[in-house]
């Protein structure tokens, strides 16, 4: 599904907690650390070939329950923080989503091996002379 836009809203779950970054005493009384949590294995959003693909891709990030889980504590504001996480969760769901281009076999051109052999004689070439002559010679 090329055409999706991201994770709905209804299916992600967000969580506050106290956050270890930037904020001096707002950090230790404020709740600004936003966890959002979307299960895949329960999403309508995506379709079976699209859940395997983001299981797949995901696999280091998801749970055993199939939830993808982001954490977003950077800035002083929960609100800032909520969409930071929400924009990184759907931007790891856009990559994963993302059909690979197949990769079309070719062959060398007879002009590429013919480069390619008179670059390995020079070379060969070069490395002799560097030898020591020995007595026969």
């Amino acid at each position: 599904m090329n055409a999706f836009a991201g994770v709905p809203l209804d299916e992600i779950e967000f969580r506050a907690s106290r956050s270890p970054g930037p904020g001096g005493q707002n950090v230790n009384r404020r709740a600004t650390r936003v966890e959002a949590r979307w299960n895949v294995l329960a999403s309508a959003a995506v379709s079976e070939e699209e859940r395997d693909r983001v299981l797949e891709r995901l696999a280091s990030r998801i749970s055993k329950d199939g939830v993808l889980r982001v954490v977003a504590y950077r800035e002083r504001t929960q609100e800032r923080n909520r969409r930071l996480a929400l924009e990184r969760l759907r931007e790891l769901v856009r990559e994963a989503l993302q059909v690979p281009e197949l990769r079309v076999k070719t062959r060398p051109s007879r002009a590429a091996k013919e480069a390619r052999l008179t670059s390995k004689r020079r070379r060969k070439t070069k490395k002799e002379l560097r030898k020591r002559p020995t007595l026969d010679e």
